[in-house]
């Protein structure tokens, strides 16, 4: 039994394109990639799906954040430093340092 493989976006897209431009067939293409047939069909599918995405107006868009979110995560990473420095003092004379 064979171990699954996982392959990179960027050989992904470079199979997926030359699938795109025919210039060869799937089939010669999965025999040179050593990958299965399906597994191109599939990339290809996805990069015709996905590339009107690249066009959308705005260019890149960027990931909503939630200000409350971030205030909350700041004060617990202060609260576990705070814990961390205390447990680390108190532990001193039971680890010999």
């Amino acid at each position: 039994m064979s171990k699954r493989r996982n392959h990179d976006a960027g050989f992904k897209a470079r199979v997926a394109l030359e699938a795109v431009k025919g210039e060869r067939t799937v089939s010669e293409l999965a025999a040179e990639y050593g990958v299965h047939p399906t597994m191109i069909h599939q990339w290809k599918k996805v990069l015709l799906e996905g590339a009107s995405d690249i066009f959308e107006r705005g260019g890149k868009k960027k990931a909503e954040v939630d200000e409350e979110t971030v205030r909350s995560l700041h004060a617990k990473i202060g609260e576990l430093a705070v814990a961390n420095d205390f447990l680390s003092r108190k532990l001193k004379p039971w680890t010999g340092k």
